[in-house]
């Protein structure tokens, strides 16, 4: 139930992005899929797990679906929808940054690649949506994003690989990911930045 409901949440961001460039019922449909599946797409196609995930099952295209029509019909009454995305935009990256490190811990049993497919799979839907829809990317952006991602995988990773219950290492890896992302989110929480200084010109290094 995880798996669709991150992937509900996710595409509901997507038709978000779409309400904000106005546009058609296609249109909304198109990005909540592509925002609802691509984070796990790139997922399984690192780990080679093809078939991948909605071909294999293709109700996870229904579940994007039935999201893009939902904000559709619903989008226009609500009061902000860029606060809308952000914060669903937060909950799925909870979501999938455990749902893709589980994966990859199952499929390779090494919490390195666990911690990557976790990543992988909560942030590049995200950025998918992004670039389509011509918006600053959420990688761009000065508050924590995809330290939130390698946080809740590393905390689900961790637990289950010392063997604590499923469920318990899901919600904990879940509710750490969101923390730090609506911390970020609300208190404009950042990571160090690199040297702000103009990079030299080329000749005077020559």
């Amino acid at each position: 139930m995880l798996d669709y409901a991150g992937v509900a949440v996710f595409a509901a961001t997507g038709a978000l992005a779409a309400s904000r460039k106005h546009l058609d019922i296609i249109g909304y449909i198109f990005f909540a899929a592509v925002t609802g599946i691509g984070g796990g797409t790139l997922r399984d196609l690192v780990l080679g797990a093809t078939p991948v995930f909605w071909i294999r099952n293709p109700l996870y295209l229904v579940v994007c679906c039935c999201a893009g029509l939902i904000v559709f019909f619903s989008a226009r009454r609500m009061e902000s929808r860029y606060w809308f995305l952000v914060w669903l935009d937060a909950i799925g990256l909870s979501a999938y940054c455990v749902m893709g490190a589980a994966k990859g811990l199952a499929a390779t049993g090494s919490p390195i690649v666990a911690l990557v497919t976790g990543m992988l799979t909560a942030t590049f839907g995200g950025i998918l949506r992004d670039l389509l829809a011509g918006e600053p990317s959420v990688l761009m952006r000065p508050e924590i994003y995809v330290t939130a991602a390698l946080v809740g995988a590393c905390v689900f990773t961790g637990l289950s690989y010392f063997g604590a219950p499923l469920t318990i290492a899901s919600a904990l890896g879940v509710l750490a990911a969101f923390c730090i992302r609506g911390g970020a989110l609300k208190y404009g929480w950042t990571l160090p930045v690199g040297d702000p200084r103009p990079p030299r010109d080329p000749n005077d290094v020559i």
